[in-house]
């Protein structure tokens, strides 16, 4: 089975209003890490100060970034056929679909959150915040809140959940629905 593990940066926090700023794929084959992709995304509308300073992400930064229908062919073909994977998945699944949406297409890929995962496998923790749980597993990571160290941090995080269930997690895996 392969793994497509996304981070996204965002202009805010509804997938209606606000858009993606930065996205980074790591591919992964039960193993390790296979290919990767990373880029800054125009989100096309103002990011707002607080998430710049957040991110560190800004407007001048991403001005001449290519916009999401730049990459979108991209981001299908490298996760066709991946579980789309992420720390509080619920939440950039649905950024990445509604973008599709935009677009005029739809975006299905069975899902798996590592928060879920990790409340499972590792229970105990006051917070399975990211940060909160690398940091509890001795999981070290550079660029928080940047897309591509948030998902090298999962990737890492998810290394650990394998080795920890022995691949026995299907019944986390959240199967897309499929549309007439």
């Amino acid at each position: 089975m392969k793994y497509a593990i996304f981070d996204i940066e965002t202009s805010g926090v509804s997938c209606q209003r606000d858009r993606i700023t930065e996205i980074a794929i790591y591919i992964h084959d039960g193993i390790s890490i296979t290919h990767e992709f990373k880029s800054l995304v125009n989100p096309e509308t103002p990011i707002p100060y607080f998430i710049s300073r957040l991110t560190g992400i800004t407007n001048e930064m991403v001005a001449n970034a290519p916009k999401f229908y730049e990459i979108a062919r991209d981001v299908v073909l490298l996760t066709e056929g991946c579980v789309f994977v992420a720390h509080n998945a619920p939440f950039d699944y649905r950024f990445i679909q509604e973008e599709f949406k935009r677009l005029g297409y739809e975006y299905h890929r069975d899902v798996l959150c590592t928060v879920r995962l990790s409340r499972r496998v590792f229970p105990g923790y006051r917070s399975y915040s990211l940060g909160n749980i690398c940091s509890g597993l001795g999981i070290k990571f550079e660029s928080r809140h940047r897309a591509a160290g948030d998902a090298l941090a999962t990737a890492k995080l998810f290394e650990k959940i394998l080795t920890e269930t022995n691949g026995n997690f299907g019944a986390y895996i959240n199967t897309k629905k499929s549309k007439p």
